[in-house]
């Protein structure tokens, strides 16, 4: 059986994802399991071979069927000029190219030519002033696609977790706790476990105040939305508990009580994936017509340029794509 394709997009030029990919592709390991592709410039890439003090082919590519082992594998979109590149800094440029490298990606997995797509990281505000009209990868991927409301999971050291709510004020993800939602997403995350093969466990849901409420001494979220949410998922078959308290949710389920944790906001998550493993925290979306991983952090404009940008959780993503992409 062919490797997958993975499809790893340049992301912003002028951040650290041109340095974080070239490193990634100088692991050995990494083309035992897939056979990975850039989407991205060739001047761009060229630049960070030599920020990265790194040597190697460049295979300049149309499709992904002309790829060459032992060599970086580019498609290139020419979309950058150097004299114009402003390392570590916001360009109208830049935003621009990033969008075009994601729907360039998306094009090669909608027509089956890839089988997953890596990520690295894009600038809200250089997406703002090159007038994209999104704020995520996400959100791009969901109208490129036509899909509605895809899933974002993260995995970390084998801990899965699940949003009820992305990119929302702290406000308006409390208000979108209601027992309707919680238990649509119940259904759609244990639906998304069964596609990337795991069969076995107990999802949790997280509280949302402090000692989930404690029975409305600090909210009356848990019992008027999230109790009978629950209990309507169990009548239904699927095996979730909770709500769980937030500050002991997330240690249970890495120590493996819990297949999975369903967040109920952004922040809530991020930090308990973030603070068990900074690097090793993937974003993976499910629910688009083919699977896309992430790094989970930004483009580091402070340490752009400089060759010092970790490589590990470029590694991961990439590696994640690659061991769900067929599931």
């Amino acid at each position: 059986m062919n490797k997958p394709i993975v499809a790893i997009t340049l992301g912003d030029p002028a951040g650290v994802g041109p340095e974080i990919i070239v490193k990634s592709l100088f692991k050995p390991n990494l083309y035992e399991i897939c056979d990975p592709i850039v989407i991205g410039d060739n001047n761009v890439i060229k630049n960070a071979l030599k920020i990265c003090n790194k040597t190697t082919e460049i295979n300049l590519i149309n499709t992904p069927h002309e790829y060459q082992a032992g060599k970086i594998n580019l498609i290139d979109l020419n979309n950058i000029k150097l004299a114009k590149l402003k390392i570590g800094t916001v360009q109208a440029i830049c935003g621009q190219a990033a969008y075009e490298y994601i729907e360039k990606a998306t094009e090669l997995a909608i027509a089956g030519e890839v089988d997953a797509i890596a990520t690295t990281p894009i600038n809200k505000e250089s997406f703002s002033i090159a007038k994209i009209g999104h704020i995520g990868h996400t959100e791009i991927l969901a109208e490129l696609t036509q899909t509605i409301e895809p899933l974002t999971m993260f995995e970390v050291r084998g801990m899965r977790v699940f949003f009820l709510s992305r990119h929302v004020s702290l406000r308006q993800a409390c208000e979108l706790v209601t027992k309707e939602r919680v238990l649509e997403y119940i259904i759609r995350c244990n639906k998304a476990l069964l596609k990337l093969g795991i069969t076995n466990g107990t999802m949790a849901v997280a509280g949302l105040n402090p000692h989930s409420g404690d029975n409305g001494l600090f909210g009356n979220e848990e019992r008027e939305q999230i109790e009978p949410a629950i209990k309507e998922a169990q009548k239904l078959g699927y095996n979730v508990v909770g709500p769980v308290g937030a500050d002991s949710v997330f240690h249970q389920a890495v120590q493996g009580y819990y297949n999975s944790v369903l967040s109920l906001y952004h922040d809530q998550g991020h930090i308990a994936t973030k603070t068990l493993d900074f690097e090793k925290t993937i974003a993976i979306t499910i629910g688009l017509p083919f699977l896309r991983t992430s790094v989970d952090h930004g483009t580091a404009f402070d340490i752009a340029g400089k060759g010092i940008a970790s490589e590990i959780s470029m590694t991961e993503a990439i590696r994640l794509a690659a061991k769900y992409s067929r599931l």
